[in-house]
């Protein structure tokens, strides 16, 4: 299956409000889709060893979604198969002083996946061009060379972070670096639902904020500024998948398919050994069998 339907096109001819976010197709419904998410495991497993033999490539999986999308629970699912000895996930909360000391890039740039590994952002440098501007008041303590007085930042300022974050992503893929991004797509409603579930479950109650509801004010202003980060940041080589996040097996099931999709398409292989290796794998052969 492919879902390339997803992508948010580099021509910008389509709206964000124009990707569904209960699109299941091609299944009809949950039933027996357990074993395609099954595989999917499996096949990332297969692909993570292959990554770490060759050591060649790096895998950069960037999640990026409102409140109660189900990031955590899609990066639970995707990745269980996979040797943790081989993947970080790092999340990404308000930055310290000593972040904040640094370029905006900086905490990012330092947790990238070396060259084998797969690394997870939950959420990442992008929360840079999206709460910071639905609440421009955040760049007060970035301590930036710029005076924005009572305007606060005119659009070149965005344009900016954009251009940096592109020439981020095309450093890292210029070395090695897989970038695949995901903007779990939830409706407003979905994640009400989401919400009231957390506050009546205690099991879930720790998840809930009062923080979740207040900000769902900004709804729009998010789904604006998401929309202009796709428009300026869905490339060629790190386009943005925008998929569907009411129903979470789906979700799971299509981040899977797309991730080893990419992967597939690589033709990465383990690494072919020399004569000289395969003449030492004989001799180490010969002398285990010759033990007594």
């Amino acid at each position: 299956m492919k879902y390339n339907r997803f992508i948010f096109p580099l021509d910008q001819s389509r709206r964000l409000s124009e990707f569904p976010t209960s699109d299941i197709s091609p299944f009809s419904n949950q039933e027996g889709t357990y074993e395609e998410l099954a595989k999917g495991v499996k096949t990332l497993s297969k692909f993570q060893d292959i990554l770490y033999a060759q050591d060649k490539y790096a895998l950069l999986i960037i999640f990026q979604a409102m409140d109660a999308a189900g990031k955590d629970s899609t990066i639970k699912h995707v990745m269980t198969g996979i040797n943790p000895q081989g993947c970080n996930v790092t999340s990404f909360k308000a930055p310290s002083v000593e972040e904040l000391d640094h370029a905006y890039l900086w905490r990012c740039m330092k947790m990238t996946p070396a060259k084998g590994d797969i690394g997870i952002f939950n959420r990442s440098y992008y929360e840079e061009v999206l709460i910071t501007r639905v609440h421009p008041d955040i760049l007060d303590n970035q301590n930036l060379p710029l005076d924005f007085g009572k305007t606060g930042p005119d659009n070149s300022f965005w344009l900016q972070r954009y251009e940096d974050i592109n020439n981020f992503e095309k450093y890292l893929v210029n070395n090695g670096t897989i970038v695949l991004k995901f903007f779990l797509n939830v409706s407003k409603e979905e994640q009400k639902k989401r919400f009231l579930k957390r506050i009546e479950d205690p099991g879930k109650n720790w998840k809930f904020s009062d923080r979740d509801v207040a900000e769902r004010k900004f709804w729009d202003d998010y789904q604006m500024a998401y929309e202009q980060a796709f428009f300026h940041t869905s490339t060629d080589i790190a386009p943005w998948y925008i998929i569907p996040a009411d129903h979470k097996w789906f979700m799971q099931i299509a981040v899977s398919q797309i991730i080893n999709d990419k992967l597939e398409s690589l033709g990465i292989e383990y690494p072919k050994i020399s004569a000289r290796q395969a003449e030492n794998l004989e001799k180490g052969r010969l002398l285990l069998l010759s033990e007594d």
